[in-house]
């Protein structure tokens, strides 16, 4: 299937469904090393397809979640690239509040992955900082919750 046979109604669809499909995996308990593969791949094509038709926020939630998964799955090269991916996205358009502190919490959580605990707190307060600003109470309480989660030490 090429870019050109979809309708740019058909790659949000994709992309949406990917996405949520990818977040069903992460919050599984116990995967096989089939779903681990499922994961990534949606994970990279819900990205893509955000590529074809998305704004700036789709891009930086379609990189964030990536590097979520590789956190998740504890490959922290992959997930530093695209939590960094995440933060450039945020800073080239503009975007603040919630999305640039997922940005650095995704970081942190890479960071942390790779046993650089430095870094990692380095980027939670950085994350914890930046949603101070975050307009929504229960965005900010969810990005603290998910900070909680980030391992400081082994």
């Amino acid at each position: 299937m090429s870019e050109n046979t979809l309708s740019p109604e058909q790659h949000r669809r994709v992309a949406v469904d990917l996405f949520n499909h990818v977040w069903t995996l992460i919050e599984k308990k116990n995967r096989t090393p089939e779903e681990c593969d499922n994961m990534i791949h949606a994970a990279h094509a819900s990205r893509h397809h955000w590529g074809v038709v998305g704004t700036p926020i789709n891009l930086a939630r379609g990189e964030w979640q990536v590097a979520r998964v590789y956190a998740v799955l504890n490959r922290p090269e992959p997930a530093l690239f695209h939590g960094r991916r995440c933060l450039e996205v945020c800073e080239e358009n503009g975007i603040g509040d919630f999305d640039i502190a997922y940005a650095h919490e995704a970081i942190a959580r890479a960071h942390a992955a790779a046993g650089r605990f430095d870094e990692s707190r380095r980027h939670t307060e950085l994350a914890r900082l930046t949603g101070e600003k975050i307009k929504e109470k229960d965005d900010r309480d969810l990005l603290l919750s998910d900070l909680a989660t980030i391992p400081q030490q082994r």
